[in-house]
């Protein structure tokens, strides 16, 4: 991190701000380009200070989200991670239904079990492959997550503090990853960016289906003059 630390006072290390400012707008703009190409976006913190802006952020914009614990294997062993998924699901369901058949104290034990889930699936049960990107809030916290990420080669945006190893971190933003007030700055900025990316991306496929209607409206016209110029019938 010695690149990214402006200076030392009263054993304080004071990031350089200039670097925050520049490698910020980097990560906003590959959070754009990911969005804007139907992407998605994991964003990971299990610390107390950021896990609920973190679920907030992913719930408003409509990406996944860990703010509980990282599950070892959540990227890697994606298979066992998908039948605990699918056991949230039926378990979700068989406390819903009508007709349950169960007794109390099976309710009991199936609502512990799937509450246990929901904390630490819940923010990834929608998720069916893994996602292009992920976002990190203190990589000293989320190792596990960090070594599944490179494993996996998913590129990874995280927030650097002074105590922080950036080896692997291909959007390293150097910032504070404790005050409330950092991480809610964090989460404005990266949901005003998804937000523009969604309201341009429609206009770009809109513009792309009338071109793609242009073209196939100007086939069927050669089409039908090919066939007046032979004489063919059009029916």
């Amino acid at each position: 991190m010695k690149k990214y630390i402006f200076g030392k006072r009263d054993s304080i290390h004071i990031i350089d701000l200039t670097q925050t400012l520049e490698l910020i707008n980097v990560a906003l703009e590959k959070i754009y380009k990911v969005i804007s190409e139907n992407g998605k976006i994991l964003f990971i913190s299990t610390k107390k200070q950021a896990s609920e802006a973190i679920s907030e952020l992913a719930k408003e914009t409509n990406q996944y989200y860990v703010n509980h614990r990282w599950l070892g294997g959540m990227l890697t062993n994606w298979g066992t991670i998908s039948n605990s998924i699918k056991k949230l699901e039926k378990l979700n369901i068989d406390l819903v239904s009508e007709n349950r058949g169960f007794t109390k104290k099976e309710l009991l034990k199936m609502s512990v079990q799937r509450d246990k889930l929901q904390k630490s699936l819940g923010g990834i049960a929608e998720m069916k492959k893994i996602p292009e990107i992920v976002f990190v809030i203190d990589t000293n916290y989320e190792s596990l997550a960090i070594k599944e990420s490179i494993k996996l080669n998913i590129p990874i945006i995280a927030i650097l503090d002074s105590n922080s190893n950036p080896e692997g971190i291909e959007f390293p933003i150097p910032g504070n990853d404790d005050a409330r007030r950092s991480i809610d700055l964090y989460c404005s900025l990266i949901k005003e960016t998804i937000e523009n990316a969604k309201k341009e991306t429609p206009v770009s496929q809109e513009k792309k289906t009338v071109t793609t209607d242009k073209k196939n409206q100007n086939k069927i016209t050669e089409v039908k003059k090919d066939k007046i110029n032979k004489n063919i019938p059009l029916n």
